[in-house]
């Protein structure tokens, strides 16, 4: 399907089924919803023949019907190396072994057209991901609240805000990234309260961060999204009570926290986030779609060709 016929429902149809796409974020300034960049076909990719449709050994298309199998070959075919190599990705996976990502990138692919993908779109987050990669950063999570094994390869920091509804269905694909990948990825929590949009969403980044220093952060995290956008000063410390901390270490953490928030806004800010949630998988900006399957993938792709 040409990029220029791609309808608004089309692409809303492809963004639910995704779960949560890194187009639909709450963000810093302007609207809270913003639309993705598609890229035209003529942009991007060149090597073997469109027509070559050929099977690539292992992978199965089943899921796929048959306008689809057709992109398929055809990304397949037209889209550049993922090891910046002058050929193909079809070439890459079928006749460079050295090129360990390419296994990773058709896969890659077939997941984003298994889940209806525009051809744009696919072309784009292909593009952010394999050729246009995002900078290191050099991030201090030290201080973050964390889930997941503390010995695990893979860490993964997020940048949240407990009022942005983004962020709350977000919080369902971590929850399933750390059951389907245990052991594999410690996921850091970052505080950035879109203070100008929500409020209350600094009072309850303070509360996150005052259970924590009683040990109940996981316990006050949930609650807090369960009681958005319930996040006073008043309500949260409430909650602390409800919760079974020391109300007193809990208030006084409470107020200190606000430096905490401040210095991981700063950071984020210095990095250039300018939305919830905003990901960072092994320092690097994370730009696929924000859905537990293709965090997977790219974990898969980080553990077994580093970076």
């Amino acid at each position: 399907m040409p990029t220029s016929r791609i309808s608004g429902h089309v692409l809303g149809v492809f963004l639910l089924l995704l779960g949560l796409s890194i187009c639909a974020a709450c963000a810093s300034s302007g609207p809270e919803t913003v639309e993705p960049k598609l890229v035209p076909e003529a942009d991007l990719g060149s090597g073997a023949e469109p027509s070559d449709k050929a099977p690539l050994a292992g992978i199965e298309l089943g899921k796929l019907n048959p306008e689809k199998t057709e992109l398929f070959y055809k990304l397949v075919n037209s889209l550049g190396s993922p090891c910046g190599k002058s050929h193909s990705l079809r070439t890459s996976f079928t006749s460079d072994p050295s090129c360990k990502r390419a296994p990773f990138a058709v896969r890659y692919l077939r997941a984003m057209l298994e889940d209806d993908g525009p051809e744009g779109l696919v072309r784009e987050d292909y593009a952010k991901h394999y050729e246009r990669k995002s900078p290191l950063e050099q991030l201090d999570a030290s201080r973050a609240p964390h889930f997941g094994d503390q010995n695990a390869p893979i860490k993964l920091v997020e940048f949240m805000d407990y009022e942005c509804p983004h962020c709350a269905v977000f919080k369902g694909e971590l929850d399933k990234l750390l059951v389907s990948r245990a052991g594999k990825v410690e996921i850091f929590v970052m505080m950035y309260p879109l203070e100008q949009h929500h409020p209350e969403s600094k009072s309850a980044a303070q509360a996150a961060l005052a259970a924590a220093a009683q040990g109940k952060f996981q316990e006050m995290h949930d609650l807090l999204f369960a009681q958005t956008p319930k996040h006073s000063r008043d309500e949260v410390l409430g909650y602390g009570k409800q919760l079974g901390l020391d109300v007193d270490k809990f208030t006084a953490a409470y107020d200190a926290a606000e430096r905490h928030v401040s210095s991981d806004q700063a950071q984020g800010n210095a990095a250039g986030v300018d939305a919830t949630p905003t990901v960072y998988l092994q320092d690097r900006k994370y730009d696929g779609p924000m859905s537990a399957k293709y965090l997977e993938l790219w974990i898969d792709e980080e553990l077994a060709v580093p970076r």
